[in-house]
């Protein structure tokens, strides 16, 4: 959980580098919550809180995969690969899932910090 809200922290901070763990626990939580608030959708027969939640966590999830994208070496602008059909998304799966590098003009390494 601590993952989870050390990015909220970092809400709007597009610079410095994430870790694979601290990028994929933030997405875990992010879609735990997401699924028990569309059940509460479902139950209540409306889409506002998980609407609403999404739209509040946009800024946050585009903010670490930037940050992740920083760890491998990459800008965060390759989140746009992401508007091509199923390739794009399954690129930047790969580019999220890769190891990252020691040190490189993103910062050094958050492992050794």
């Amino acid at each position: 959980m601590e993952y989870f809200t050390g990015a909220l922290k970092k809400y709007a901070d597009f610079t410095g580098r994430a870790r694979r763990k601290e990028y994929w626990m933030f997405i875990l939580f992010y879609m735990i919550f997401y699924v028990l608030l569309a059940v509460v959708d479902s139950l209540i027969g409306t889409m506002l809180l998980s609407s609403l939640y999404a739209l509040a966590m946009f800024i946050p999830t585009i903010s670490i995969a930037a940050r992740r994208l920083h760890d491998t070496g990459r800008t965060g602008w390759w989140q746009l690969i992401a508007i091509i059909p199923l390739l794009g998304a399954i690129i930047l799966i790969v580019f999220l899932v890769q190891d990252g590098h020691e040190e490189n003009k993103f910062g050094t390494n958050p492992k050794v910090a």
